[in-house]
């Protein structure tokens, strides 16, 4: 239980050091919906994967969208003093990773492309900043201390640790403290990232008998 209080109590603190606009530790806890969601996610995760209640696990990660506008899946892993500023909008995936220390703000998502099977969400190193409207799809890596700006599109690109992304697609423009112009590397398959091929729908069969024309 005294570790249970201690992340409750880093999460308050990653509040009021990302946001600036934040009050008392009172304020925050009664009135910070993202935070609400992210304690949501934590109990919805505990269900899901610790006491073997995923039924139990979707009703509560659907209140907290509900509640928030925050869509977390329980299978999602996220690491310790995650913040989400306003958090509207924001959708991460089931099998998405976030380490520690990352920063969202509202609009984010974590998606896949539906072309794989088994690992098929972003995973994200630590102190990983992304900004709002951005779009990080399929079994990509995100390294640590990566920046990825508002409205970024990234997909099936891997994006370096370190460096600053942006643009529609994304491209870094930052690396080391310099500005460049560089393309992101492409995605290497994680394991248990199965491609899967996907084939349009076979148009109906023609009806027999007579019928209008």
């Amino acid at each position: 239980m005294r570790r249970v209080w201690a992340r409750l109590r880093e999460d308050v603190e990653a509040v009021r050091r990302n946001d600036p606009a934040a009050g008392s530790a009172l304020e925050i806890v009664l009135l910070s919906t993202p935070l609400h969601a992210i304690w949501l996610y934590r109990i919805a995760h505990w269900l899901h994967t610790r006491a073997g209640l995923p039924l139990l696990a979707g009703l509560v990660a659907l209140a907290a969208k509900v509640w928030s506008g925050v869509e977390i899946h329980p299978a999602a892993r996220i690491g310790r003093r995650f913040f989400i500023d306003h958090g509207v909008g924001v959708v991460i995936g089931a099998t998405a990773e976030i380490g520690d220390d990352c920063v969202f703000f509202h609009n984010v998502t974590l998606g896949g492309t539906g072309k794989f099977h088994g690992k098929r969400h972003p995973t994200l190193g630590d102190r990983v900043y992304v900004g709002t409207g951005a779009i990080l799809l399929g079994p990509i890596t995100v390294g640590s201390d990566a920046r990825i700006g508002a409205n970024a599109f990234v997909i099936m690109r891997d994006v370096p640790a370190g460096c600053t992304v942006a643009g529609v697609p994304a491209r870094i423009v930052k690396r080391g403290g310099r500005r460049v112009d560089e393309e992101l590397p492409r995605t290497r398959l994680p394991e248990g990232a199965v491609a899967v091929e996907l084939r349009p729908a076979e148009p109906p069969a023609p009806r027999s008998g007579v019928g209008p024309s």
